[in-house]
């Protein structure tokens, strides 16, 4: 379905990131990785998620908190190949404190990584695009898009944002043949999220089957995580002829947290 296009996913070497990658990837995308850690495990997973495809996959570790490097990110993508047909934003860290406590520099670094980053290569990658007449701009945001969780002011700030983001770029870019949608997810099992099981255990004594149970219980009615795999479908969706007129949505896959 995706042949000759290219995506480009930022923050995709490990949890939601590397499952759309994989998922594009099985759908004929070449795939630009970005992260920090080891890149050969994420390349030689999306390299065999789209080997009957003859896929071709390039990395760069470009840090989204700095738009210097954003752009070389982008430039390097260009090179590789041609232009970025499919973006999707994914980069996030995430920082847990009161808001009369929250240190300042992980304000303006969530800020910077969850939102700016976002708009930095949102208005780099969109002129390709529209010069070709197609393009995927896929955000994903999280469920704190939608609403609010105490102690996590930057992340649901930078969320919000994100979905603000999305409905004014899917506006801009309403007849043409780019679209632009965010992905809201629930509790998805990532290394992001384990830590936050593992302050629950530690906190109440728990152990980790234990205190997945409480950490969902809390929220997510579903009683059940929701997958980067599930996540990969759903920015595959965006990529088909099914979504060509899907514009400016905030889709939670957040197993029923919004709906309470």
């Amino acid at each position: 379905m995706l042949h000759g296009k290219t995506a480009l996913v930022t923050g995709s070497t490990s949890g939601i990131g590397l499952g759309i990658a994989k998922a594009l990837a099985r759908q004929g995308a070449h795939i630009v990785l970005n992260g920090f850690g080891d890149a050969d495990g994420p390349r030689a997973e999306v390299l065999a998620a789209g080997e009957q495809h003859g896929v071709r996959v390039a990395y760069h570790g470009a840090d989204m908190g700095r738009p210097a490097e954003i752009e070389d990110l982008l430039r390097y993508a260009a090179e590789q190949f041609g232009r970025v047909d499919i973006l999707v934003n994914n980069a996030g860290i995430q920082h847990v404190a009161s808001v009369q406590d929250f240190p300042v520099e992980k304000w303006d670094a969530i800020i910077a990584i969850n939102l700016t980053s976002a708009f930095h290569t949102t208005r780099l990658a969109l002129p390709g695009m529209l010069a070709a007449g197609w393009g995927r701009i896929i955000n994903v945001a999280s469920v704190h898009g939608l609403v609010a969780s105490a102690q996590k002011s930057a992340y649901v700030a930078a969320k919000h944002g994100i979905v603000g983001l999305t409905k004014v770029t899917a506006l801009e870019t309403a007849t043409t043949g780019v679209t632009c949608n965010a992905i809201c997810p629930g509790w998805v099992l990532t290394p992001l999220v384990q830590k936050q099981v593992d302050a629950k255990a530690a906190e109440h004594g728990l152990d980790n089957e234990g205190a997945k149970r409480l950490l969902l219980g809390e929220k997510e009615p579903s009683m059940q995580f929701t997958t980067p795999e599930e996540l990969g479908e759903l920015a595959v969706f965006f990529c088909s002829p099914a979504g060509n007129n899907v514009r400016g949505v905030a889709w939670n896959m957040d197993g029923g947290w919004a709906a309470q």
